[in-house]
């Protein structure tokens, strides 16, 4: 879909930088009968992908992505209310895309690092072990970006 205030847009360079400084976003995929479910999760980007965490149990989300894979993610960042004029300052990505459970475990690793990579870098040696130790009992997921786009108002 073509998006409607092209002034807003952002260029690929600065919507990455969105998606590099956002903790987390919304996942949203939908179920067999079409009912949309969106969830607030952290990520990691790189490489073109998007990477995920969660438990092995199958719940609301990895009940979806196994029956459909299409999934949307939207981060948004800088809100500001801007009350006098009736409007907000931000800046958003949203991302279109394939996601999937990885099964191999070097890319397993390799998302699993990019997220402590990104959400707690100062304790790199620490999360490198638990990864070691807690890799078997978590599920990674990858969203493969077919479609990003960054939109700001400044």
């Amino acid at each position: 879909m073509e998006m409607r205030r092209k002034d807003r847009a952002l260029g690929m360079e600065e919507t990455i930088e969105i998606l590099n400084k956002s903790e987390y976003g919304v996942l949203s995929t939908v179920d067999e009968n079409s009912v949309p479910y969106g969830v607030p999760i952290n990520f990691a980007y790189t490489d073109g992908v998007i990477y995920f965490h969660c438990a092995k149990d199958v719940g609301h989300k990895l009940s979806n992505i196994k029956q459909n894979g299409n999934a949307c993610f939207t981060v948004v960042n800088d809100v500001c209310l801007l009350p006098s004029t009736f409007s907000t300052k931000y800046s958003s990505a949203i991302l279109f895309g394939t996601i999937s459970s990885v099964e191999d475990d070097k890319e397993k690793r390799k998302g699993l690092e990019a997220l402590i990579k990104k959400l707690a870098p100062d304790y790199m040696e620490s999360g490198l072990k638990y990864i070691a130790n807690s890799m078997d009992d978590t599920t990674v997921l990858k969203m493969e970006v077919k479609e990003m786009t960054g939109k700001a108002k400044k």
